[in-house]
């Protein structure tokens, strides 16, 4: 029997009401064979982070461009663990100076991907990165 896919929420944290390019890695991973969950617009930390856990998902993915990247993802990040999913890998992408992308891999986000990353490279990061699932019982 086939392993069951990976179950990952694609998020937009804040009050970014751009989401073209969450909307085009969340079908590029649905290509690429994983079970995606897109949240919509102006999310709060706290709705991403109950969400994933009710959902059960392996992986966040949260877009923003709003420039609170600083405050929002990790709060993200915080707020999984105190809910139980620590072990929820959590990436991003969108508007995030390179500065930053230290102070955000400290709080917890595993990846930050730069404007001009190419889907394949997310579907890449996240087949290293996402263990191979066991097959479902029958």
């Amino acid at each position: 029997m086939p392993s069951a896919p990976h179950r990952i929420l694609i998020a937009k944290p804040g009050l970014d009401g751009h989401d073209r390019g969450a909307k085009v890695v969340a079908r590029a991973l649905r290509d690429a064979g994983y079970e995606v969950i897109y949240s919509g617009l102006r999310q709060t930390p706290a709705q991403i982070a109950a969400a994933a856990v009710q959902e059960d998902v392996a992986a966040v993915g949260l877009s923003i461009l709003s420039g609170a990247h600083n405050v929002l993802l990790p709060k993200v990040v915080e707020l999984l663990a105190a809910q139980g999913g620590g072990d929820i890998l959590v990436f991003a992408g969108g508007i995030v100076p390179e500065r930053d992308i230290e102070t955000l891999a400290a709080a917890g986000v595993d990846r930050v991907f730069l404007p001009g990353t190419t889907t394949q490279a997310i579907v890449e990061y996240l087949e290293q990165r996402l263990p191979r699932e066991a097959p479902q019982p029958a």
